[in-house]
């Protein structure tokens, strides 16, 4: 009995253990800061957008690089307009994406999933016409060589058919009528959560960006 005691006292203490030292990565390990890439030119324009939990890259919809609407295309959006100039993409947990609206309507299925990493990922592209510059959007300019980085590192978050076509998810579950939710690559898990993916996309191309976060506001601190 007295050794059962203590088994599961060690098994509590390594838990709780742990969970210290992720609150004090969390809060730690953002304040380290990844500066900018020196000499570079100025030649795409790209945005951080925010809505208070996770963050999206913004893109041009396309330039002399890429047109992001031959792999997402408008008609998988319920809108379907071709006009909109500019494309948001964020990754993350695909039950969250698909199965929680909103807060109050999360299973713990859905959250141990998310936070163990055992669940399934999705891609939500958002188009949008104009972006607005404010607490929530940051602008920076990069270089074409950069943004080939972030081309790169975005794309490779997508799977992909053996044509290489990006795979749509149907659902009703569309934030509105510009968006729609890929197949992604890749787990999520309490370590590696849709602000690190943002994160590391912002590593990737050479911008301010965090050493490592989970959340939006590491990100959003180095754009103040």
């Amino acid at each position: 009995m007295k050794k059962a005691v203590k088994i599961t006292l060690k098994i509590f203490l390594v838990f709780f253990g742990l969970i210290i030292i992720y609150i004090l990565a969390v809060f730690s390990l953002p304040k380290i800061t990844i500066n900018q890439e020196n000499n570079t030119k100025p030649e795409v324009e790209i945005y951080i957008l925010t809505n208070g939990v996770h963050t999206d890259i913004v893109m041009p919809t396309k330039n002399d690089q890429i047109d992001w609407s031959k792999k997402v295309k408008f008609e998988n959006t319920k809108i379907s307009d071709s006009t909109f100039k500019y494309l948001a993409m964020g990754w993350g947990d695909k039950g969250f994406y698909l199965e929680t609206p909103e807060w109050s309507d999360l299973k713990a299925s859905v959250a141990f999933k998310a936070a163990s990493g055992l669940s399934t990922t999705a891609i939500h592209a958002t188009y949008y016409k104009n972006l607005k510059e404010g607490a929530d959007c940051k602008k920076m300019m990069i270089s074409k060589a950069q943004y080939d980085r972030l081309i790169k590192y975005i794309s490779d978050s997508f799977q992909k058919d053996a044509s290489g076509n990006f795979l749509p998810i149907k659902t009703n579950a569309n934030y509105g009528k510009t968006d729609a939710f890929y197949e992604a690559n890749g787990s999520y898990s309490i370590f590696h959560t849709c602000n690190t993916w943002a994160n590391t996309a912002l590593k990737s191309s050479g911008q301010k960006c965090c050493y490592w976060t989970a959340t939006d506001s590491g990100i959003f601190s180095k754009y103040k």
